[in-house]
């Protein structure tokens, strides 16, 4: 064995061995390649099936020809021998049997198709459906597996900072303090705000508002003849002089 093909020999191996590792490691990659390669090979398993289902169509076009052809020449043949015309009848006759014998042939091809196509179709649906099993299964067992690899990787960290938690200057520990004492601060500031809001001056104020909308909403029953609930129906049209005679009124004392 010569030094090139040796050295040939190696060079794939370590290729080979490149390879397989990064199949190792990204398997989701080599899933999604099977499942392309699953989707053309369907493809060209469709074309085949349309190929064949285009054969059936043909054959059952030619038996409806034939059953046509028979059933005219089956119909002549009578006519000409009731006629009494028997050469043309023979004529006929000859050409009926060819017919029908031709008929019975493609009727047997175009079952024999038919039949075909329904096992090809049934075999191809059972090939996709365990493909697809096994590419479920896979990704299963993908998913499973990166989950499991996280979960020791997460286990040998916990494993090696058993020994750093709780030691001297802790970082936690320094983080947890300076939490507790931001919200200790921002507890006080809050209450401190609460302490010094007078409550007094915002009841005060929103009984002012309450009084005020009460009275705007007297006034305009009032002018518009409603009962409010509780209170003495007033006149619409008696509200309305009023207010008109009143107008004047305030009128002339303004001017005053």
């Amino acid at each position: 064995m010569s030094i090139l093909t040796r050295l040939s020999n190696v060079f794939r191996g370590f290729l080979s061995l490149f390879v397989k590792d990064l199949e190792k490691r990204n398997p989701e990659a080599l899933l999604e390649l099977e499942q392309e390669n699953l989707r053309k090979q369907i493809g060209q398993y469709n074309q085949g099936l349309a190929n064949h289902a285009g054969l059936a169509e043909r054959l059952m076009g030619q038996v409806r020809k034939l059953e046509s052809e028979e059933k005219e020449l089956r119909a002549k043949t009578t006519a000409h021998l009731r006629a009494g015309n028997q050469s043309a009848a023979g004529q006929h006759a000859l050409r009926l049997q060819t017919v029908t014998r031709e008929l019975a042939e493609n009727r047997a091809q175009m079952e024999s198709a038919e039949s075909t196509y329904k096992n090809l179709v049934k075999a191809r649906d059972v090939a996709v459906q365990a493909a697809r099993a096994k590419i479920e299964s896979l990704k299963g067992a993908i998913n499973d597996m990166r989950m499991k690899t996280a979960m020791a990787e997460m286990n040998e960290m916990a494993a090696g900072m058993i020994g750093e938690i709780g030691g001297g200057g802790d970082t936690l520990n320094r983080l947890h303090e300076m939490v507790e004492e931001e919200r200790n601060k921002a507890a006080g500031r809050a209450r401190v705000a609460k302490d010094s809001l007078d409550m007094g001056q915002i009841e005060i104020k929103e009984a002012e508002q309450q009084a005020l909308a009460d009275q705007a909403l007297a006034d305009f029953a009032a002018a518009e003849g409603i009962a409010l609930p509780g209170a003495a129906p007033a006149p619409a049209a008696t509200g309305r002089s009023m207010g008109a005679e009143a107008k004047p009124q305030a009128d002339g004392e303004s001017q005053a």
